[in-house]
């Protein structure tokens, strides 16, 4: 239709009247960059999550939250005189296209495997722009601590890895793993004294880190297979729930060994699931 407001310009307009200090939103008004930065989180999370079940429409709706955090954030950058929306997008635009030679440019770039290349030395030679008249910028540098840790870990040693500091192979990762999980089976067995609890910590913390590596080295995306181990999880102990419900108890009323056993019950029907009724597999007419 002729004249149609853009979606885009219409829900910048409504993100500014929802911070207008003369009639808007109590609730919008009083936000920071800090306080809406676990929102920022949730919603990303929650668009990974309508894309793991497939379910188009809430990827649609979530990717909208997820614009409207953006549109937040820019709102809040233009009151502050800092930056608005439209500098955003000038500044994403501009670095697709310095990262993209060989669509915008002249370069030649032919595999996947050579545009990682490409990008990663694009990324390097930006780091020792922002390092100034530092001699030596770390090849970690920039992998930021807000990222989730599993995410963060991968990114390190990734980085690591192109220079050289990776095991050669997966089953040299799956070894380390093992000798992590000895560290913290020796350090369960020492005297509990005033630093165990940090020692176990650290401890731990090593094994997950390897457990990462040895994703890495699968190529499997360690967050992506938590995410699925969680649903899996969740799946299998409602089974179990629901086998107790139809008994008329709780797992309160249960005990481990009788959950231990619905639990492997549950897993039992995942792998071989009971055949359906003819009524359902015969076709109709």
């Amino acid at each position: 239709m002729a004249g149609r407001q853009p979606p885009i310009d219409r829900l910048r307009k409504i993100m500014a009247k929802l911070r207008d200090p003369d009639g808007g939103c109590p609730w919008d008004r009083e936000q920071t960059f800090a306080t809406i930065a676990s929102h920022t989180i949730e919603e990303a999370y929650e668009v990974v999550d309508a894309i793991e079940t497939g379910d188009m429409d809430h990827l649609r709706d979530e990717l909208g939250d997820l614009l409207l955090q953006v549109v937040f954030h820019a709102q809040m950058a233009k009151e502050a005189g800092l930056f608005d929306f439209d500098s955003i997008a000038t500044a994403i635009c501009d670095k697709m296209v310095k990262r993209h030679p060989h669509v915008f440019g002249d370069e030649i770039i032919e595999t996947v495997d050579a545009q990682t290349n490409a990008w990663e030395e694009q990324k390097a030679g930006e780091r020792a722009v922002k390092g100034g008249d530092s001699d030596y910028v770390s090849v970690l540098a920039d992998v930021t601590p807000a990222l989730p840790a599993p995410t963060r870990a991968m990114k390190l040693q990734k980085r690591a890895a192109r220079v050289g500091f990776d095991w050669p192979a997966a089953e040299d990762a799956a070894h380390k793993i093992h000798e992590e999980l000895a560290e913290v089976k020796a350090e369960l067995a020492m005297p509990d004294t005033d630093d165990h609890d940090r020692k176990l910590e650290e401890e731990l913390g090593d094994l997950l880190f390897a457990v990462v590596n040895l994703a890495r080295k699968l190529s499997v995306d360690p967050e992506r297979a938590l995410r699925r181990a969680n649903a899996k999880f969740v799946r299998r102990f409602n089974r179990i729930e629901d086998i107790l419900r139809a008994d008329g108890r709780n797992p309160e009323q249960s005990t481990l060994e009788e959950m231990d056993r619905l639990w492997n019950q549950a897993k039992a029907e995942e792998r071989n699931p009971p055949p359906l009724s003819p009524r359902l597999t015969t076709k109709a007419g």
